[in-house]
């Protein structure tokens, strides 16, 4: 239980590191906006065509009476927009550190330089393309992987009870240790652990991630939240991070070089 006041403590810690460092703060924003409007532009079309596209997956339905026709067809309509909600929930921080490599990668160093007691930070020594390629391969593994949770948690769904009491309740822990994959891998991609490595890590402190991941997870349903809440998340999973790994860090809340830390962009 500790562990998981823990996790959430780094996601606090986070906040308050970008809160303090404005101009991180504003360029993280950027990358979250531009996969807002791609995603909100994707639901809209959803919403609008969903019915049109169910209707013409289905003719089998096409002479049934009614009301039957309507139902069946309006709560595959349903179930398509659930999905795609789901999807845009578990895929939102991939998108958006894949379209803001070099923002989270330059403010990942700053919150590294800045609690780091010699003021220092890891670098992979990576040119750009080649960090942007390990960071799309590497989130397709996890959509890969979190698409699987999410058809099986979707399909115990429809198991009476449990599945309106108890399989939403794992699918936000489910969900919760995919986005802290998403978001430690900023730094720990540049310290060079492979995507194995970093499953086995986070998997050795699930409780740790869970504090951190499911809160930001539930928060991450409201768009425009999940916008403001990003950077804030990277830093905060990259002092995470450090604690996976045992590094030492220099203050509590990342506040040892402030100075050096704001003159990075």
């Amino acid at each position: 239980m500790r562990d998981l006041g823990a996790g959430f403590q780094y996601l606090i810690k986070g906040q308050r590191w970008v809160a303090r460092h404005g101009r991180q703060f504003e360029f993280g924003l950027i990358p979250g906006l531009i996969t807002l409007v791609l995603y909100a532009a994707a639901l809209v079309a959803l919403a609008v065509w969903g019915d049109d596209s169910v209707a013409w997956a289905t003719p089998f339905a096409d002479d049934w009476s009614s009301p039957w026709q309507g139902l069946f067809r309006g709560f595959l309509t349903a179930v398509l927009f659930a999905l795609g909600l789901l999807l845009a929930v578990l895929t939102f921080t991939a998108v958006t550190l894949l379209i803001g490599q070099p923002f989270y990668e330059s403010l990942s160093e700053a919150v590294d330089r800045d609690v780091s007691p010699d003021g220092t930070a890891p670098e992979s020594g990576l040119p750009l393309w080649r960090e942007l390629w390990i960071s799309a391969r590497d989130s397709l593994r996890i959509l890969v992987r979190a698409l699987c949770w999410g058809v099986l948690l979707f399909a115990l769904g429809f198991v009476p009870v449990a599945g309106q009491t108890v399989v939403p309740v794992l699918g936000f822990f489910v969900t919760g240790f995919f986005l802290t994959e998403e978001l430690t891998a900023v730094a720990l991609q540049r310290r060079g652990v492979e995507l194995r490595e970093r499953l086995a890590l986070l998997r050795s402190r699930k409780t740790l991630v869970w504090g951190f991941g499911t809160p930001l997870g539930l928060a991450f349903l409201v768009p425009f939240v999940a916008v403001f809440l990003m950077p804030g998340a990277v830093a905060g999973a990259t002092l995470m991070a450090r604690d996976l790994l045992g590094e030492e860090t220099g203050t509590d809340d990342g506040g040892a070089h402030d100075a050096s830390a704001e003159e990075t962009v």
